[in-house]
């Protein structure tokens, strides 16, 4: 009897046990806010997202509870949350809008969630997560201006671009600008609890504090039409200011804000010559604030870039070098003051997207000697990037690098099908062993045939530099990573990996077409290869921009150009073409069935109404006759718009 009624305490033990083990299978993991996770810069609407996952089968949500607090002691402890949900009963695990009072600017909040599983019994809480809001709206920049080195008459701006050479175009953009350094020192006396810098440098720029580089990001940020919108970027600084005095600099590029008529380019365009805005919001343990921002007391100098250009390439004179540039202490008594230059006149945003980084890094596979001028490293596979240097010779020396996709009948390297001269330089500085790769622009390319130097593998020739490494960095957007795809055929396996670099390589701020030639936001492919690229790679965020690209791109009458950003007028049937126009329509639809994201498509229909009444006025008996059609559309005439079709 003993024995029976031992046996029916341990079942009861167990079942209670597994009831409880039960009570916790349902849990919230992988939270993001705005399909970011911990993102630094949210000004807009915050939206929650998570996973809800248990071992247990047929489990699931079926209500969900989201606490926000401004102190993540406040929110372990779940008293005075700034936001309390209250339970919903709700299956839904992505885009949840916060409802809660207005937030502050650049503050952080923590937040968490907890769920309901069939039976109505709630999950523990889940990991704590946060973000920092943005600069809210414009005001909150303050005092923070535009500066430059240079500023360009308005006489001498054009916007938009001109498609081609522009060798008819005068002085405009003609000029080359010059790459500015910006430094200013600051004083931290008491404790820090939180800093938080907020940038924008157009065309693109990178930050350092103390020395150090800001984030990781590539080409930052991303590339909009000026006009109308200006992104910034946040980045949580707090751990590399020194108590005591601190320095920020920033070096800024051109991007697509300044394209001159130099090398290769696809079209010339000139919003203004490189310039940055800044604020560094900081908090004291004590509950005390300041601002450190851009304004006539920094100051400037060209930096050792001489040339940069999305479409040409870049070249780089290390004795131009100025070490320190970015740390405290710094004599700068040679610069001069920075200049407050205009406003682009766009909209300040935060960017949302995953930036451009470099993703992978190749090493040569074999370097052939075609002449007794060039070496040609070979990579073994064609990416988009640039590439990183090391290498030692004597002060003076310049390096010559032509990066391209195939090879002429001479062994050497062509850029005949990606758009010609796109030219890397490197000036030795001399000494020791140097390295550099270039910041503000990219190419696609598979081989790199170098100038003026040579590998230390080759005779010994005392007079030139010995390139000591020489790599391919992969750049493209972040995005991250969803799917794969691997099988028992090495030729299906060898097409997928064909198609991911094709994709890979055209992940950029915007769809490319390709990395080199064009670089623009074509917007055909955004539907014709979403749906491929998306079982690949969380491209959310990245369709989200296009969406606000065409939205700021549509014209009065409703159009929607085949480009956006549209920074030239394609005139005919590259202007106008409904396959490329109604991606205003299919991108929306897509991000609900894709993401169940309704918020995008309520901010686009306005654009999509508008856009369905232009076709509309086009039509004849509702049928449209205009358009690219099959594009390069073999017929009797030259391969172009379409004629058979």
């Amino acid at each position: 009897m003993k024995r029976f009624l031992v046996f029916l305490l341990s079942l009861g033990l167990f079942i209670w046990s597994c009831n409880e083990r039960i009570t916790h299978d349902l849990a919230a993991t992988h939270l993001k806010c705005n399909n970011l996770e911990n993102p630094i810069g949210v000004s807009e609407l915050p939206a929650f997202s998570w996973i809800p996952v248990s071992p247990l089968r047929g489990m699931g949500q079926t209500a969900y509870q989201i606490i926000l607090h401004n102190d993540a002691s406040g929110l372990k402890s779940g008293t005075g949350c700034l936001w309390d949900s209250g339970k919903i009963p709700s299956s839904q695990s992505v885009f949840i809008n916060y409802s809660g009072p207005d937030l502050l600017p650049a503050t952080k909040y923590h937040w968490k969630v907890r769920l309901w599983d069939n039976n109505d019994k709630p999950s523990n809480w889940s990991e704590t997560s946060f973000f920092i809001t943005g600069l809210i709206n414009n005001n909150n920049w303050s005092k923070a201006k535009w500066i430059g080195y240079e500023d360009i008459p308005d006489s001498l701006l054009l916007v938009p671009g001109i498609h081609g050479k522009g060798d008819d175009l005068g002085e405009l953009a003609l000029k080359r600008t010059v790459i500015p350094y910006f430094r200013k020192e600051f004083q931290t006396r008491k404790k820090v609890k939180q800093a938080v810098a907020f940038i924008s440098g157009l065309g693109h720029y990178e930050l350092y504090i103390n020395g150090i580089k800001a984030g990781d990001r590539f080409l930052s940020p991303g590339w909009t039409d000026y006009g109308k919108t200006c992104y910034y970027n946040a980045y949580e600084i707090t751990d590399h200011l020194n108590k005591g005095l601190n320095c920020a600099g920033v070096i800024a590029g051109n991007g697509f804000f300044n394209i001159n008529r130099e090398r290769y380019r696809k079209l010339v365009i000139a919003y203004g010559a490189p310039r940055i805005i800044l604020k560094i919001c900081i908090t004291y343990n004590d509950g005390s604030s300041e601002a450190i921002v851009s304004d006539e007391s920094w100051t400037t100098s060209p930096s050792p870039v001489t040339y940069s250009s999305i479409y040409g390439g870049e070249d780089y004179d290390a004795r131009l070098e100025q070490d320190g540039w970015s740390t405290p202490g710094f004599n700068d008594s040679e610069w001069r003051k920075a200049l407050t230059v205009n406003s682009p006149g766009g909209a300040m945003s935060p960017e949302k997207d995953h930036p451009l980084k470099v993703m992978e890094v190749f090493d040569p596979v074999r370097i052939i000697k075609p002449n007794d001028n060039a070496h040609i490293y070979d990579f073994g596979q064609n990416a988009s990037g640039i590439i990183k240097l090391k290498v030692r010779g004597e002060r003076g020396r310049e390096v010559r690098f032509i990066p391209g996709e195939l090879l002429d009948t001479d062994s050497l390297v062509t850029q005949k099908a990606s758009g010609a001269p796109f030219i890397f330089t490197y000036t030795l500085k001399g000494g020791e062993e140097e390295v550099w790769a270039p910041r503000f622009t990219y190419y696609g390319f598979r081989y790199v045939q170098v100038e003026g130097a040579s590998p230390p593998v080759t005779e010994k020739n005392e007079e030139l530099p010995v390139v000591k490494e020489l790599q391919l960095l992969h750049t493209r957007n972040s995005s991250p990573l969803t799917g794969s795809f691997r099988c028992s055929s090495e030729l299906f396996n060898s097409i997928y990996d064909l198609i991911n670099w094709s994709v890979k390589s055209n992940l950029a701020s915007v769809v490319t077409d390709c990395p080199h030639r064009e670089k623009l936001g074509w917007l055909e492919q955004t539907h014709l290869m979403g749906n491929s690229i998306k079982y690949i790679y969380d491209i959310h965020n990245l369709y989200d921009k296009v969406i606000d690209d065409m939205i700021e791109a549509q014209l009065d009458n409703g159009l929607v150009p085949d480009i956006a950003p549209e920074y030239v007028h394609f005139y005919g049937g590259f202007r106008d073409s409904p396959e490329w126009g109604s991606a205003c329509i299919i991108l929306p639809w897509d991000m609900y069935e894709w993401y169940g994201d309704t918020n995008a498509v309520r901010k686009a229909y306005p654009m999509m109404k508008k856009y369905l009444g232009y076709l509309e006025s086009r039509a004849d008996n509702h049928i449209l006759s205009h358009g690219l059609g099959d594009w390069y559309d073999l017929g009797p005439k030259f391969p172009g718009e379409a004629q058979l079709t």
